[in-house]
């Protein structure tokens, strides 16, 4: 393929397996899938993959996976260097395979492994040089699969055409599709109007593309893989751009590194190669693992630990669960609250290890009128967060797929040692814990006016999940309360404390189980440079610095420059699943955000200009 260089950490997200990219000559390509990497282009593998193993025992364990893998870095070498794992690539196949003539408007398909240019077969028996240019149009359904668009089935109207004879595109000069023809040199002709569209639950492309009651659906074309096979697929196709933003949305799932056991250092020895890889082949064949056994192997390495750690550090990384964790399961919990719960209760204390440090802060040193909302500041001076691809959907952002249909679309064959591509990043944060009495208070005075505000907003999220296939999740005051202060405070925070809008990441902790209730928000900076560490983040938690920030915050909120219409226009923004938010005063960058900008409302922070004191930060001023 043509070379385009590619960052590892894009290679999880935004161009994972069946992600497609346009490279400097032009040339579309479709990321391939997991079987096809860590391999050299002459087809020889890599020389020792364990260089490239990543450890999170959380998010292996939640993800049912044996270990991660970083994607693999392309490295030179001169003869005699002896340089491992040189020349490894990963590749990219020729997608979309339709290919139109500059010249003459032929269409022509080519092979998915076609390499550079290609030339107009029509162009060349007159003796003539033209070059063909990959078409625009694509066609996919909400199930991840991806093809061609059927030009022959569209112009002939048929799901079985019989007509072979050569094919054109051209254009009649509209900016729509509707401008845009397919013509058969047996005369029929078709534009490509409505392609894109939906009708209720029906999409244009299926319903229209031939006369009749029948319906020409998803083909399960999977060429990431490499293969122009087909698998069954009863969903709807839809036509798009190629460049369309719905085309492709990485599925990823990440974790904050939390320390097992009290012997930090020994257990991150254990976890890693060389040691990882000889523990996973004698747990895998089912030996005892003995530590004077391991000592003997790695001398150097497990010198200066005894016997009675080594065993307890291995018991605790065996364990699907850490051996020492304190932390109580709450039995409606969700296996997504049940993961969060255990962040969040570990942000919740000081912490001085080597992949999380945490400082808390006194809250009697911050002004009352701030403090009084919330329970706990901790400054996070470092921590570690694992990302990890495990999958992917196109249309919508979500699905209800189950989690081992998701991975399946990033492999032909499953491996034996099941590993997921993840990108591992360092970087400091701030975790603001609510006041709980204070919520509770909140919901109690004003629960009638707070449930009448976001009752339209949960109706239009059940729409959507019934007519998306959306995953199913309560919607609940508490969290669109703190999901919207998250919003606010980073908004502000990128003018206070040095990192652009997209450095910054919000992490939820939300529960509204009676019990154990959870009302915590992460805001922090984990990228792959110096900027996840610049300390300006932890600065700006610090009192005299949080409390102007947050004044700030909520002076925006109570009002944008949109208003009134953001105020009172009701559902907007994307899903049409927020009130009042919008991009003057609430919607931060896709990638900072949980939720695609979803499930905000500045109506619960500080209230509506109605009713200012139905807003959390309001509800008890003076009138």
């Amino acid at each position: 393929m043509p070379k385009g260089p590619i960052r590892r950490a894009q290679l999880i997200v935004p161009f994972g397996v069946g992600a497609m990219v346009v490279v400097r000559d032009r040339t579309s390509l479709i990321a391939a899938g997991l079987d096809h990497w860590y391999k050299r282009e002459d087809g020889s593998e890599a020389d020792d993959l364990s260089e490239f193993k990543v450890e999170e025992w959380r998010l292996a364990h939640s993800l049912g996976v044996d270990h991660f893998r970083l994607p693999p870095d392309f490295r030179k070498t001169n003869k005699g260097d002896g340089v491992a794992n040189a020349y490894l690539t990963v590749p990219f196949l020729r997608f979309p395979q339709w290919h139109s003539c500059t010249w003459c408007d032929r269409l022509e398909k080519f092979p998915l492994t076609a390499r550079g240019k290609v030339k107009c077969p029509q162009c060349e028996g007159k003796k003539k040089t033209n070059y063909m240019a990959q078409v625009s149009i694509i066609a996919m359904c909400d199930r991840g699969h991806i093809q061609d668009f059927p030009w022959r089935e569209w112009v002939h109207k048929s799901v079985n055409p019989t007509c072979n004879k050569p094919l054109h595109l051209f254009g009649t000069g509209s900016a729509t599709l509707a401008g845009l023809k397919v013509k058969c040199e047996c005369g029929v002709e078709r534009n490509l109007g409505g392609i894109t569209e939906v009708d209720g639950d029906e999409t244009r492309l299926s319903k229209s593309l031939e006369d009749g009651d029948s319906r020409f659906l998803c083909q399960g074309k999977r060429p990431w893989l490499g293969t122009e096979e087909s698998e069954p697929c009863s969903c709807q196709l839809r036509g798009a751009l190629r460049s369309a933003t719905n085309v492709y949305y990485a599925k990823v799932q990440s974790a904050i590194y939390l320390q097992r056991g009290n012997n930090s250092e020994l257990i991150t020895l254990l976890e890693e190669p060389p040691l990882s890889t000889l523990i996973s082949m004698l747990s895998s064949a089912g030996v005892e693992i003995k530590p004077e056994f391991l000592k003997g192997q790695y001398p150097d390495l497990l010198q200066p630990f005894s016997h009675e750690d080594i065993k307890a550090s291995l018991k605790i990384i065996l364990s699907e669960k850490d051996a020492d964790s304190n932390i109580d399961d709450v039995e409606d919990d969700d296996p997504n609250t049940s993961f969060r719960r255990e962040e969040f209760n570990v942000l919740r204390i000081k912490r001085h290890e080597e992949n999380l440090k945490i400082r808390a802060s006194n809250m009697s040193d911050y002004e009352s009128d701030i403090a009084r909302y919330f329970s706990q500041i901790m400054l996070i001076d470092k921590l570690k967060e694992t990302r990890a691809l495990t999958g992917f959907t196109r249309i919508c952002p979500e699905t209800d797929q189950s989690l081992p249909d998701l991975q399946s679309l990033l492999r032909q064959t499953p491996p034996q040692d099941l590993w997921l591509p993840a990108y591992v990043v360092y970087g400091e944060g701030l975790f603001i814990e609510f006041n709980e009495n204070r919520l509770q208070e909140w919901l109690k005075i004003h629960g009638k006016e707070i449930s009448c505000r976001v009752q339209p907003l949960v109706k239009r999220y059940q729409q959507m999940q019934k007519q998306k296939h959306l995953r199913q999740r309560p919607i609940t005051p508490r969290f669109i309360l703190l999901h919207t202060f998250a919003h606010l405070l980073m908004n502000r925070l990128t003018f206070e404390c040095g990192y652009s809008s997209a450095a910054l990441r919000e992490r939820l902790y939300v529960s509204d189980d009676p019990k154990q209730p959870m009302a915590g928000v992460l805001i922090y900076t984990a990228d792959g440079d110096s900027e996840g560490t610049m300390g300006g983040l932890v600065r700006m938690g610090k009192p005299n610095n949080f409390e102007p920030v947050v004044c700030a915050s909520l002076e925006t909120a109570r009002w944008c420059s949109a208003d009134p219409v953001c105020m009172e226009i009701g559902l907007q923004g994307p899903d049409s699943c927020n009130l009042a938010a919008c991009h003057s005063c609430t919607l931060v960058p896709e990638t900072a955000c949980e939720e695609f900008n979803r499930f905000l409302d500045r109506g619960l922070v500080v209230g509506d200009i109605n009713n200012r004191r139905m807003g959390f930060f309001t509800y008890d001023d003076p009138v």
